[in-house]
């Protein structure tokens, strides 16, 4: 698992390096390669890769409630795993606005579930803690971040905390940890940061960041909550029925999206991200905004690709923008609390937010700040959210495989009985 979340990272990269030589050519290609690219990735996704589309966290989550094992194998299989691969890839490839940290948790989760199913174990528990193993190693490895994968495993994937599984899930972060380690080296995501807050003054910004990040956080996760099953209206319902048309369409809005940004919307946003973090480079005053439209649009475009790196990006580029209104903190500390806080947000898991935010930029100065922003964020966005936006999306994605042939039944604890509209009349 590990080495297959380092392989996709340099590819990821890759592909971004690829996308900006382009850039380079010219900064009106994208309104070619964008669209173009984003409806061949559709198109192979719904002919070849079906269920691949998306983050792949919802996926990994939903396939825990899957109580039939043919069921499961729909989600999470090699082939998905490969598909997902090579679909973000050439996402990343065409401009779009997503992450590989989501997609490398199905992959993780799809590669420990097809070894259960390799070494026939009879206990659905036991296959249920491989899925949670492999999504946590899959996280563990993306952002070289142990102890995030574990949580994530707990807070997020479960949302509990499953005594008999543990073993499992530390093991599979442990190895793919150890892998991470030797084939890329002891590095933090974001590099190392030393920032710290006065405790006085210093908070204001925690306070500001927190509640400002999460209803961010909060508004975006109800935008994709609520355009899951397409845009209102008529032009929506035919968008809807011609899904290659509206990923082209979504091309078409991320290139003019970047180039508004000045290029620098595209793909995962960790060099933007790092930069803010870092001060080094100047970064447009609405980077934030106009990197979560796109982020938006190449969610809507149904895609393969995560929102992890994205959002994380997003947070950093709201967080910069604070900094302006609070000359008395130092501006990195502000930005890595609009980055936690706006995280917190998006997916409503507070303790996952401020761990993966720790260990990606290697401060423990900022714990108790952290903390404090992770937990104001994912209270914040609640009110303009209510529902976490993993659990809402593996619903919806549960009742889609409910009602989709040929498997209504086989996602049924009871697999021998008919589907709820082909029940006997009485």
């Amino acid at each position: 698992m590990g080495a297959t979340a380092v392989l996709f990272a340099e590819g990821a990269e890759a592909a971004n390096r690829l996308f900006g030589r382009v850039l380079g050519h010219s900064p009106y290609w994208p309104f070619v390669l964008t669209p173009v690219g984003l409806a061949m990735v559709v198109w192979i996704t719904r002919r070849y890769f079906p269920g691949s589309q998306g983050s792949g966290i919802p996926q990994a989550i939903a396939a825990l409630q899957i109580t039939d094992r043919s069921a499961r194998g729909a989600v999470l299989s090699l082939r998905i795993g490969l598909g997902k691969v090579f679909l973000t890839l050439l996402a990343l490839l065409s401009g779009a606005s997503v992450g590989r940290e989501g997609p490398t948790v199905q992959v993780g989760a799809s590669i420990m579930h097809s070894l259960s199913r390799l070494a026939n174990f009879p206990r659905a528990e036991l296959e249920k803690g491989l899925i949670l193993a492999g999504g946590a190693a899959g996280v563990a490895a993306a952002f070289n971040t142990p102890l995030a994968g574990v949580v994530f495993a707990i807070e997020e994937m479960s949302r509990s905390f499953e005594q008999r599984t543990n073993g499992i899930i530390l093991t599979a972060v442990i190895l793919a940890g150890m892998t991470s380690l030797a084939m890329s080296g002891n590095y933090a995501y974001f590099g190392h940061t030393s920032a710290a807050l006065d405790f006085n003054e210093g908070w204001l910004a925690v306070l500001l960041c927190g509640i400002a990040g999460g209803l961010l956080g909060g508004m975006f996760s109800r935008i994709l909550l609520e355009t899951a099953g397409g845009l209102p209206g008529k032009w929506g319902g035919w968008l809807k029925q011609h899904p290659v048309t509206m990923a082209a369409v979504c091309g078409l809005a991320l290139a003019a999206i970047g180039l508004a940004s000045g290029h620098t919307t595209y793909g995962t946003g960790y060099v933007e991200a790092k930069a803010l973090l870092s001060g080094t480079e100047p970064m447009p005053v609405s980077y934030g905004v106009l990197k979560m439209l796109a982020t938006i649009v190449s969610y809507l475009s149904g895609i393969p690709g995560g929102i992890f790196a994205p959002s994380l990006a997003i947070g950093a580029g709201f967080g910069a923008n604070l900094a302006g209104w609070m000359p008395y903190a130092p501006a990195g500390a502000v930005v890595i609390l609009g980055m936690v806080a706006y995280f917190s947000g998006v997916v409503q898991a507070p303790i996952t937010a401020f761990v993966i935010v720790m260990e990606m930029t290697d401060n423990h100065n900022l714990l108790l700040p952290l903390m404090a922003a992770a937990i104001l964020g994912s209270i914040s966005s609640r009110l303009v959210c209510r529902k976490p936006l993993y659990k809402a999306l593996a619903a919806g994605f549960l009742e889609r495989q409910k009602a989709a042939e040929p498997l209504p039944a086989l996602l049924t604890a009871k697999t021998d009985a008919p589907p709820p509209d082909r029940q006997p009349a009485p």
